[in-house]
């Protein structure tokens, strides 16, 4: 698998919680979207890079039976979702037709280049889980880190391509949106990805006169 495929298949897994929330963030259209990009290097000559999006939405619980713990959600634009709430889910009987999920979603990606110290390319995912108390309105705030490093195994400053060795070998040509950080860089120098990716979702009950 290369850099590229960990990067774009990194996401919460595990736990029921998470696909509920991926089903949510995958169905529902989002509202807005803020996206901030970085590009630059350090005082010691690093390359650095970044960029994050901000995405925020609110749907309606269309309906819910607490016995079977079967929810429908509909998100701006009329699209629903049917799912069973897993018992992972808390606090559900506090849910009711005409509730109210707001959900917030946060991505970043950070790239650094680091001078080689002979390390080898490597993948480690760190994730984190919070949950609102009993007898709450159901919530969740859930975070997981996927830290991607890679080696620069050749450059072409012709071509403005560089080759990178993944974690498991595989070698991926690039070209970097500013060609000129080919020259800050060399053969053996060691490149971190870091991907980031949090959600909060909470429950509330909707105003009577919003309905």
């Amino acid at each position: 698998m290369s850099v590229a495929d960990i990067i774009s298949r990194a996401q919460f897994k595990g736990s029921t919680a998470m696909k509920v929330i991926r089903l949510l963030l995958g169905v529902i259209v989002i509202s807005g979207a803020n996206v901030a990009l970085g590009d630059g290097h350090g005082g010691d000559g690093l390359v650095t890079f970044s960029a994050t999006q901000k995405e925020t939405l609110t749907a309606i619980v269309e309906a819910i039976d607490h016995e079977t713990r079967v929810v429908t959600v509909r998100g701006p634009r009329g699209n629903a979702i049917t799912f069973t709430a897993s018992d992972e889910v808390r606090n559900l009987d506090q849910v009711a037709a005409g509730d109210l999920i707001d959900a917030e979603y946060v991505e970043s990606l950070d790239v650094e280049v680091l001078p080689g110290d002979g390390s080898e390319p490597g993948h480690g995912v760190m994730g984190a889980v919070a949950r609102t108390d009993e007898g709450e309105m159901p919530g969740v705030a859930a975070a997981e880190v996927n830290v991607i490093t890679a080696k620069i195994v050749a450059i072409d400053l012709e071509a403005s391509t560089a080759t990178l060795e993944g974690p498991d070998g595989a070698l991926e040509e690039i070209e970097p949106m500013n060609p000129s950080n080919l020259e800050r860089v060399s053969v053996g120098d060691i490149v971190v990805f870091t991907v980031t990716q949090s959600v909060a979702l909470s429950v509330r009950e909707q105003r009577a006169d919003a309905e």
